[in-house]
């Protein structure tokens, strides 16, 4: 009795062997489960404990982010999260656009729109600054010593 197997995708190997795909996979998986502690731990912090809701404002984002400590948290969420989306759109673009040329532009478009969103979100978590100088003190939150 023969079997008939399925036709297999090549694995996507450089010329020194590496698997691509297997390490994508892999990611997937660890990143995966680290942004499921970062996002609930998220959740609890912002929502849970304190008073819920009520107490997200300005004041409230800008006291975060005057600590290293969730400027880092926040940072790890944003990479994971963005280089998981786009590494499973990559995933999706492979096994449904057919075409070679209408698949290497959707794959340069994820890439852009990541590396954009990866640019732009870090420099908001890292140059965010509540209290600007030079700034109307009208326009100032009620915090910033300039009142």
């Amino acid at each position: 009795m023969t079997t008939i197997e399925a036709p297999r995708t090549p694995a996507a190997r450089t010329s020194r062997g590496k698997n691509w795909e297997k390490w994508g996979w892999i990611y997937m998986r660890f990143s995966g489960l680290l942004l499921v502690i970062l996002i609930f731990g998220h959740l609890l912090i912002n929502l849970v404990l304190g008073d819920g809701v009520k107490q997200i404002d300005f004041a409230f984002v800008a006291g975060k982010y005057a600590t290293p400590f969730w400027q880092v948290w926040d940072l790890l969420m944003l990479w994971l999260a963005l280089i998981h989306g786009g590494n499973g759109m990559r995933t999706l673009v492979n096994d449904y656009a057919y075409n070679r040329i209408v698949n290497r532009v959707l794959k340069w478009a994820i890439l852009a729109a990541v590396v954009v969103l990866l640019v732009l979100g870090t420099l908001v978590i890292f140059t965010f600054d509540p209290c600007p100088a030079g700034a109307a003190a009208s326009d100032l939150p009620s915090f910033c010593p300039a009142r």
